[in-house]
């Protein structure tokens, strides 16, 4: 029999691509008969026409199943969810950008078949911005250095899962997954496939600072709990100096009493300084707090506002 690879498409906006990317995975499987496939798109409740000519490739095509979202639940949970609706023996992420270039998935398949669990897409090169380019590898320096858990640098998703990871991922039930973290908690060797991403050549990126720093503080907070320790350290240390020098000018102000004047400049120089640690540290308390939060509320994932050609 068959085996069966699930392609998984999350969408928002994206009316000028998502034709293009279902065309192109169609292609890539015309060429590898061996495989029966699906591709799930998931729409992230998109303003433009993506919702309806969703619809239409799918009403043309039965391979094709659209999840269409009640609003916009982000840009981690969305494609989550629509991985735990796969039935493949093996699932893809392939963005509906082009930036993840379909004709990758047969290097993927074939990495899998060679018995690995996870194929991990990493982009060798890019021709998107440097500058974004140089922020992500900070980034996956930084988790790497004050995380338990190592991350794959240049691993935004796109690769392959075999079923066996998918069931656990689904007896995780997190609900507010980041895949990259996740599969580094449960291990599994990994095979790793090279690509260069190509510039997104129509519509326009969806990942916008914000998004960006969310991903990567739910990532740093969930995984290490060093920020917090960081915190306490500088906390002490910051308390000790203080101490001191408060000290210094007390016995200095018990000697000189009569010529020794304080001043305002140190009362402000410490209060400003220590203000601004004080709310430095309260933020990433605060980040704590907030995954804290969002995992003990245990809210579903999505909520699907209709679906289509799942049986």
């Amino acid at each position: 029999m068959q085996k069966l690879i699930t392609i998984v498409t999350p969408c928002f906006n994206e009316e000028e691509n998502v034709r293009e990317v279902y065309q192109q995975v169609k292609d890539v499987f015309a060429q590898i008969p061996a495989y029966r496939y699906e591709h799930i798109f998931i729409d992230n409740a998109s303003t433009d026409r993506t919702a309806s000519i969703l619809r239409e490739i799918a009403q043309n095509d039965f391979n094709v199943k659209v999840i269409i979202n009640s609003r916009n639940f982000g840009v981690a949970r969305s494609p989550y969810h629509a991985l735990m609706q796969s039935r493949g023996d093996a699932s893809i992420v392939v963005m509906a950008d082009l930036q993840d270039p379909p004709p990758v998935i047969k290097d993927l398949v074939r990495k899998w078949e060679e018995g690995y669990k996870v194929v991990f897409a990493i982009k060798e090169k890019s021709e998107e911005s440097s500058v974004m380019f140089a922020i992500r590898k900070f980034y996956y320096n930084l988790y790497n250095k004050v995380s338990n858990i190592q991350i794959v640098s240049n691993y935004c998703g796109f690769g392959l899962y075999d079923k066996t990871i998918l069931d656990i991922l689904r007896k995780l039930d997190d609900p507010c997954p980041d895949i990259r973290s996740l599969l580094g908690e449960i291990g599994f060797e990994k095979a790793i496939v090279k690509y260069v991403q190509p510039i997104r050549k129509k519509g326009k990126s969806k990942n916008n600072f914000y998004n960006l720093y969310d991903q990567a503080m739910l990532g740093i907070t969930r995984d290490s709990i060093i920020p917090l320790r960081i915190a306490s350290f500088i906390g002490f240390f910051v308390a000790a100096i203080n101490f001191m020098v408060a000290m210094a000018y007390f016995i200095y102000k018990l000697i000189y009493w009569d010529s020794f004047q304080l001043g305002m400049a140190p009362m402000i120089i410490g209060i400003f300084f220590f203000g601004g640690v004080q709310l430095f540290f309260l933020g990433v308390i605060g980040e704590y707090i907030g995954a804290i939060f969002t995992q003990v509320k245990k809210r579903p994932l999505v909520i699907e506002k209709e679906r289509i050609n799942f049986d």
